[in-house]
């Protein structure tokens, strides 16, 4: 009897990686007639395994019965990053950037081919840019998203594009490869992105990335501001509170 027939469990566990991987390549929930088609598993055993994964709150099921992966792997991919409270870190940074610019401020983090909102910053004023905690957006519409991309290299930034086919959210969402590239490419040059309308329309964001001790990206810190209220002023502002918080994760240049 091989090691693979003789452990049944580490079956399971890779099929539990396999749709969790299935989920952070979708920023909506899923259902699970999908689930079960991109992981090839049988629609029985997907239900059973998503059942467990539920139970231990690595995957939440919303009201009309689709899937999504749940906020514990929000709080294990912080410490992943960081042994360090990557939020109580760049929190008072962002707060500084906040009352400095009168705008949402934004930190996130990579899960598969999305960024997810880790914490936020926002202004008390009426109108501003409102980004939930928890919440998901592929990496080609956001600022952060096309750096970590960048930081990634020209084989990855391929792999998401063929994974994704660079679906359009606005007019102005990169929808092809050789953009894409030419974007993160400029982006990792400069040391910060833009996202013109390109999630959101009337919303546009400043990105930088954050660097933890090792030298890897172990976040991105970004500014969102109705299109017509963003200063380009901004940039040098949010590189340096980037490289700050950067510095107190333990990055050096």
């Amino acid at each position: 009897m091989t090691d693979k027939e003789n452990s049944p469990r580490i079956q399971v566990i890779d099929r539990a990686a396999a749709l969790l991987d299935a989920l952070a390549r979708y920023p909506e929930p899923v259902s699970l007639k999908v689930l079960s088609a991109e992981t090839g598993l049988h629609a029985s055993t997907t239900h059973r395994i998503l059942a467990s994964l539920i139970d231990n709150r690595f995957v939440e099921r919303d009201s009309g019965g689709r899937y999504r992966l749940g906020l514990r792997l929000l709080q294990l991919g912080a410490r992943m990053h960081s042994n360090i409270d990557l939020r109580s870190i760049a929190l008072p940074v962002m707060e500084s950037l906040r009352d400095k610019f009168g705008e949402s401020i934004n930190l996130t983090i990579r899960e598969g081919d999305v960024v997810v909102y880790l914490e936020k910053a926002t202004p008390n004023r009426m109108m501003h840019v409102q980004q939930i905690v928890g919440s998901r957006a592929p990496l080609h519409v956001t600022a952060v998203g096309k750096l970590m991309l960048g930081a990634a290299g020209d084989e990855a930034i391929r792999g998401y594009a063929h994974r994704t086919n660079l679906p359009a959210y606005t007019r102005n969402t990169i929808t092809t490869l050789p953009r894409l590239l030419d974007e993160c490419g400029q982006a990792v040059e400069q040391g910060y992105a833009l996202d013109n309308e390109e999630a959101e329309i009337d919303v546009g964001c400043i990105g930088v990335l954050l660097h933890d001790s090792t030298g890897n990206v172990a976040a991105g810190l970004s500014v969102s501001a109705p299109i017509e209220r963003r200063r380009m002023e901004w940039v040098q502002d949010m590189l340096d509170a980037g490289q700050r918080i950067s510095a107190k994760l333990g990055y050096h240049l």
